[in-house]
Order: structure tokens, then sequence, then C-alpha cells
């Protein structure tokens, strides 16, 4: 059996910025759980690699693009766990350090067209259709294994807050924080910072992964551009955080997540004295893409 136990602390954090507006910051540290399995790529593999045992799958067959935190993260698991792994990279073929951590972890890589990576069940049939080892891991993880894991994140915080912030990418960890409040049948506001344009219709791919209707703000201005995309002042911001804090933030989730809480409590968004949890959802390795910005 997988042994999958890990250790991620809430970390009370004082940054003026934010915490001079009488507010609570704490961070729920999932970067800390594995160097390249961390954030919700480990939450999200959980039971997805449970189920490949169960049904006795030992070839993980996965997407994503040439900076993907989730690829390296699969690549990182099936070497740990003993999983052979295969991931189509969307896009020409490219060189880089995250790819090449890939490949150190015994990854199979191979580079599909745009066009051809939007049909990824075609993909899948067309390489693996006649190896039944072969198991299906949607891009980011994406899937109802995926949010089971990502419920635990509630289940294991040592206090309640009043709000829990939370990037978002494809939906799968929002779901399962929101499931996790429900069942634990908390008053906790959960906030959706959308890390792509267009966030809100995230909505629609969260819904069906929901136990029950949730009502919850999407604080879909903090972008910056669009999906890993930055503009000075997110990097000014992430720069001043971590020189301040000793903790590393990514440009692409949780960079504007924070940057979001600092801006809202800038505002006044929040009563006074209330606690605020960001769940740092890992995935730093992305960074390697964008260090020229720095």
């Amino acid at each position: 059996m997988i042994d999958l136990k890990f250790y991620s602390p809430e970390e009370e954090i004082t940054y003026a910025p934010i915490t001079n507006h009488h507010i609570r910051l704490f961070i729920k540290r999932d970067d800390l759980i594995h160097p390249f399995i961390s954030g919700n790529k480990w939450r999200k593999l959980k039971y997805n690699l449970i189920t490949a045992q169960e049904t006795h799958k030992n070839h993980l067959v996965t997407f994503g693009g040439a900076y993907s935190n989730h690829v390296l993260a699969t690549a990182a698991a099936g070497a740990k766990f003993g999983f052979k792994t295969t991931a189509f990279i969307r896009g020409e073929e490219a060189k880089n350090s995250l790819l090449d951590f890939c490949k150190l972890f015994g990854m199979q890589l191979i580079f599909v067209s745009r066009k051809d990576y939007l049909n990824k069940a075609d993909l899948h049939h067309q390489h693996f259709n006649n190896d039944d080892s072969a198991y299906f891991l949607d891009e980011g993880g994406f899937g109802t294994d995926a949010e089971k894991g990502c419920r635990e994140i509630i289940t294991e915080l040592q206090q309640e807050y009043d709000h829990i912030f939370c990037s978002a990418g494809t939906g799968a960890t929002a779901a399962g924080i929101l499931n996790g409040i429900y069942l634990k049948k908390q008053t906790t506001q959960f906030h959706l910072v959308p890390a792509l344009k267009g966030g809100a219709l995230l909505q629609e791919a969260i819904k069906p992964l929901l136990i029950a209707d949730s009502m919850y703000p999407i604080h879909d201005e903090y972008h910056f551009g669009g999906y890993a995309k930055t503009q000075p002042p997110l990097i000014d911001f992430i720069k001043d955080f971590t020189s301040k804090t000793g903790i590393l933030l990514d440009p692409v989730y949780t960079g504007k997540t924070l940057f979001a809480i600092k801006d809202l409590a800038s505002k006044n968004y929040f009563k006074k004295d209330t606690s605020v949890l960001m769940i740092h959802t890992g995935g730093l390795f992305g960074i390697l893409g964008m260090l020229d910005k720095f």
C-alpha cells in the first residue's frame, strides 16, 4: 500500500501591508509537503494513485505544458511510488530545467501540437489503447479523486478561519475546499482567485464536483493579464513578500492570491481582527520559466 503521509503546517505571518490592517494572516504551507510533489499536486494525485494501484494500473499517463508543475509532480510521484510515467506536452518540442527534472525521474515526454492536445482522450487512445496498465490522469489531475484529496485541507486545519483564499486553475482544489467546509459545517467564507482571464467561468467546472450548492466570491480582477502572465506590480509584490517573510510565492497562482488579499485589505474589505488563511498550493518550479521577470 502506498504511504501518503505528509506534514503541512499552518503558519501565522506578519507582513505589514496586510497585517497592519488589523488582519491575522495565516498560510497553510502545502508547499512544504514535498520538494517536487508539492502543494495541491500531492493532494490531487493522492487518490488517483490509490485508484491506479487498486485497479492494477502501473503506468500514469498525463498532460500539461512545458512548465507544468503537475507533470513534474506526476514524474516524481511515479518514481517514488513505483509507477511508469508518460506526459503529453502541449506545443513544439522544448527543453528546460523542469522537463529535465521530469526525465531524471524517468518520465517519457511526448510533444504534441496545440490542436491535437485539445483532445486528450483521443491522444490517450491513439498511444495507449493496447496498454492495459495505462491510467488516464487528466491535466492538473482534475477530477473527483483530485477533489477528494483536496477536501483534506479542511480536515487538517487546527482552527476555523473567517476566510480562506485559494488560487484556481482547473477548480478541483476549490471544489475540495468547498466540500470540506460544507461537511464540517463551518461558517468559513471561501474566496476563489482565478489564475486566468475569464476565471468566473471556473464556476461551471467546479459545480459538478460539489456536494451542495455553494456561494462564494470570485476575485477575477487579479489575473495580471492571464494565465502564466505577470505585470511589474505583481513581481514587485512577490519580491517584497519573499524578502520579508522567507516564503517563496509563484507568479502564476499564490502570488496573485496573496496580492488579492493585500489589495482587499487596503480597501477595508475585511472586518477588524479577521482571520484570513491562504492555501499555499506549491508549484514553485513553474517560476523557472519566468525568472527573467525578476
